[in-house]
């Protein structure tokens, strides 16, 4: 019968779509159901893919303004900010469109509506008219992903007090943006909007930003961030948010007790997500989920049923696309009986800021909590000669390695392109290379990524350019 697959995917983002393409590639009569009309998820809806977009034109649009000072004398510069939002849009349509491209290729049926269960093998899915259907699923592999969580008793307008989502949308640049929580994505935004002229503020709860990280990595991006021109109110908790007829005003307390407020445009609440679950109908089919709300699951993604499965965001673990997506691949293999498996500890994190900031395996705190001897090896980019020529020579490269082995447990950068350097070290790592195995690889002159060859040299104590 048409409405019966040997396997449903929940969920178009990027761990859904990408299982549901290798499942159909390995032979199973697979569909894939989406509620937001369109693929891909929050990724290239609203998430990477736009916010990556606003990045890099808003850098460029900072850089343009700089011109003259490198001998390119041009006109007035002006933000259209209408045109810069339509070149983000059109992005994103190319993108979600491609994706309806590879289901068709695949030969993946896509259902477009709500997806809840109606039992452990029947889905029912309610369209945008609310007419209903229920489909059958030997096997079905839940990828819904997640949603922005608020502050307590603070709803999102997506106007004035906005989520990631919001942020995106913004019709005019905001005199003053508040962005509560000092993570990836409100520092992204915050500089996004910096950029274009607004004074930014981040409010962070700890005494210091992108949780987590490294800490020497993270010190040395908030100085480059002050230096930009944004400013941070660290070891802050905020008390309340309160709209008024100008924008918002937040009352912060801080690790003394003394009150502070903050009035704003714009307020980012940027403080986490939260696996989106709620319409799925979990507790009807006896799914167990964590006190986080999130997917049980075994090492092979199975939940307490055997004919259910989960990835991504709803699951323990780092809510990054591609993670999702690697652990799509797995969980697709592992149903059609082969040996699917994601390695967690070379999962890398990239921040996509002007200069980047990437990272991957252990920290020096986690390697000192864990008692793992280790060696460090560094090297700043004011060293590297390609860094040096188009001035942009801002950070470093660090490489961690076992002390009696040598083999590479981690590697944290800032710099130039950090978000493409840190595959080399996840390729090394994937491999047990070593970090001399890294500093006798030959890299091409003049290259941002003979820092990396250099901080594994420093390792050893044998840099040759610092």
């Amino acid at each position: 019968m048409k409405d019966q697959f040997q396997a449903v995917v929940i969920g178009g983002g990027p761990g859904g779509y990408v299982c549901a393409i290798r499942l159909a590639q390995l032979g199973l009569k697979t569909a894939c159901v989406e509620s937001r009309g369109t693929l891909g998820g929050t990724c290239l809806n609203v998430g990477c893919i736009p916010s990556k977009s606003l990045l890099n034109l808003s850098d460029e649009f900072k850089k343009a303004k700089n011109l003259k000072s490198k001998g390119i004398e041009v006109g007035d510069i002006k933000l259209n900010l209408s045109k810069m939002m339509q070149n983000k849009d059109k992005a994103v349509t190319i993108l979600t469109k491609g994706v309806e491209f590879l289901f068709k290729k695949n030969k993946v049926t896509y259902f477009k509506g709500v997806a809840s269960f109606h039992s452990d093998k029947k889905i029912l899915i309610k369209d945008d008219q609310n007419k209903e259907i229920i489909i059958e699923a030997d096997k079905t592999i839940i990828a819904t992903g997640s949603v922005p969580v608020s502050l307590p008793g603070v709803e999102f307008d997506e106007k004035i007090i906005v989520s990631s989502t919001g942020v995106l949308k913004l019709e005019k640049v905001p005199s003053k943006m508040i962005v509560i929580g000092g993570g990836y994505i409100g520092l992204e935004m915050g500089s996004v909007w910096s950029r274009l002229g607004a004074e930014v503020h981040v409010i962070e709860f700890l005494d210091h930003i992108t949780p987590g990280m490294d800490k020497e990595i993270s010190s040395e991006f908030m100085k480059i961030l002050k230096k930009q021109g944004i400013h941070f109110h660290m070891n802050h908790k905020v008390e309340g948010i309160k709209k008024n007829n100008s924008g918002a005003i937040i009352t912060t307390k801080d690790k003394n007790g003394s009150v502070k407020e903050f009035n704003c445009d714009v307020a980012l609440i940027s403080v986490g997500r939260k696996p989106n679950t709620n319409y799925l109908n979990l507790q009807k089919i006896g799914i167990e989920v964590d006190k986080k709300n999130r997917i049980k699951t075994d090492k092979n993604f199975k939940t307490n049923l055997n004919n259910i499965f989960a990835i991504g965001d709803v699951i323990d673990g780092p809510m990054l696309a591609h993670k999702a997506e690697d652990e799509g691949i797995a969980v697709a293999e592992n149903i059609a009986g082969q040996s699917g498996h994601v390695n967690y500890n070379t999962i890398p994190g990239v921040i996509y800021t002007t200069p980047e900031v990437a990272s991957i395996g252990k920290t020096e705190e986690q390697l000192k909590q864990q008692n793992v001897k280790f060696k460090v090896g560094k090297f700043s980019f004011m060293a590297n000669s390609r860094a040096k020529a188009i001035d942009e020579a801002e950070g470093f490269v660090k490489i961690i390695a076992d002390a009696k082995t040598d083999r590479v447990l981690g590697a944290h950068l800032i710099g130039p392109h950090a978000g493409e350097l840190i595959a080399e070290i996840g390729v090394a790592m994937e491999f047990g290379a070593s970090s001399e195995d890294i500093a006798r690889t030959c890299h091409a002159h003049p290259t941002f990524s003979e820092a990396v060859k250099e901080a594994a040299l420093s390792v050893d104590n044998r840099a040759i350019h610092s």
